[in-house]
């Protein structure tokens, strides 16, 4: 296997989740006798330009099919980070009725309604036909295909060039990355922006976030790495701003190397030398990560074990790709650990999460039930799932987070300032009790 960007053979491994079906390939009850396919799930990095990267063991157009089961407006935060974004680039570009702005993955409209309420001209580019029909239904329009260097051409051909182009978890997602920054090249207008936005590979590495690991994502991105790949098609990189969406995530805007109507920030140059500094531009600095992940893995079932010896009733919430990477990885299989998982998409509802195959049902379950403990598995979300699910407390029930490692929350406070690690004390509690039977 070769590098997707530099072609160097890949030598070196970032962490093995061993296999895993893709994440987002819900199962109908029909399905569940049936054999299921399960990929690689190995990462790479290069040891020329330092991509962490995923072959592409199942092919992009499979995974994003027709009918995908992620709509990004059933998250109120994602929505308003959207929102923001939006009044930001407004402010910043000065964009109105006399600009154009696309976006690439745009899904079911959850940001471009923003734009579209300004006056603002738009365009989506999505290739799920399911959540492209929505965004269309909110008066968005949208194309239903896959952006890349020809669709670039055919736009251009059309005299549409964007002035803003905008891709939010949309880079790590594409197979050919190369062939993607060449059409962002050839799509944008003499003098426009583009900003993508994507998981930070220091903040993956650094809280262990390697539930963010799945088929869809072929690349985790530094911004070294980025910079590079732009340069390679005559973009600059001008800014680039965190974000805490995703557990920490990076916004980039890219411009064309001959544009001198923008200065390049102060800011550009300081990340360059944080991940430097944090070693991202060396071997060693992914080197131990599987021990790390591993604990992870062992710390988790030995909670879920210790709560069902103790008669504890445990559910889950949020279907996301990151809790069935991390359920796969961990082995679990059937409702003996975690009874049910909870999500707010009637899209996976009444389903089973792949692998696992745990029921999928909707919040009015929780108060039937009343679990002692729930499973955030989109821990990147904790504080509106906790600002959502408070009434749990009317039985004593807490949250859970096994991401950076094992976290038990009373509160949405204990989230932000009184986070208990279940190793100081949770743990101790558990052994005291199974030794006095």
């Amino acid at each position: 296997m070769n590098c997707r960007f530099c072609e160097q053979e890949l030598q070196h491994k970032f962490v093995d989740l061993v296999n895993c079906p893709p994440s987002n390939s819900f199962l109908i009850e029909e399905q569940l006798n049936e054999p299921e396919v399960y990929y690689p799930l190995v990462t790479y990095v290069c040891d020329n330009c330092f991509l962490v990267q995923v072959d592409e063991y199942k092919k992009a157009k499979d995974i994003f099919d027709k009918e995908y089961v992620y709509f990004s407006s059933y998250s109120k935060s994602w929505v308003e980070h959207a929102r923001r974004y939006t009044e930001s680039m407004i402010d910043r570009f000065k964009y109105d009725d006399k600009s154009f702005v696309m976006e690439i993955a745009s899904n079911d409209g959850y940001l471009l309604q923003h734009f579209v309420k300004q006056g603002i001209p738009v365009l989506g580019i999505e290739p799920t036909e399911n959540t492209a029909a929505v965004a269309i239904e909110k008066g968005i329009p949208t194309i239903t295909e896959y952006f890349g260097a020809d669709f670039a051409h055919w736009l251009k051909n059309r005299k549409q060039k964007p002035d803003l182009i905008i891709g939010n978890n949309v880079l790590a997602h594409v197979p050919d990355i190369d062939d993607f920054v060449e059409g962002l090249k050839v799509a944008l207008r003499k003098s426009g922006v583009i900003t993508m936005e994507f998981p930070h590979l220091l903040r993956l590495i650094e809280d262990c976030q390697f539930d963010t690991i799945y088929h869809e994502h072929f690349s985790y991105l530094s911004f070294t790495t980025v910079k590079r790949i732009f340069e390679a098609h005559a973009l600059e990189l001008f800014d680039v701003e965190k974000v805490p969406t995703h557990g920490g995530s990076l916004r980039i805007f890219a411009k064309h190397k001959r544009d001198k109507s923008k200065f390049i920030s102060p800011s550009v140059a300081e990340l360059l030398i944080e991940e430097e500094k944090f070693g991202l531009n060396s071997l060693a600095c992914y080197q131990g990560f599987q021990q790390k992940v591993d604990k992870i893995k062992d710390d988790m079932l030995n909670f879920l074990y210790g709560q069902k010896q103790l008669g504890k009733k445990v559910i889950g919430y949020g279907a996301a790709a990151k809790g069935n990477t991390l359920l796969n990885f961990a082995g679990i299989k059937g409702s003996d650990l975690i009874k049910f998982v909870v999500d707010a998409a009637p899209s996976k509802q009444g389903k089973y999460l792949p692998g696992s195959h745990i029921p999928v049902c909707d919040e009015s379950k929780i108060r039937q039930y009343k679990p002692d403990y729930v499973v955030i598995f989109p821990w990147n979300l904790k504080e509106e799932v906790m600002d959502q699910l408070t009434y749990i407390r009317e039985w004593g029930g807490k949250f859970v987070t096994f991401i950076p490692d094992v976290r038990i929350y009373h509160t949405k406070v204990d989230a932000k300032v009184e986070q208990t690690s279940w190793h100081l004390k949770e743990h101790a509690m558990l052994l005291f009790s199974l030794l006095i039977g």
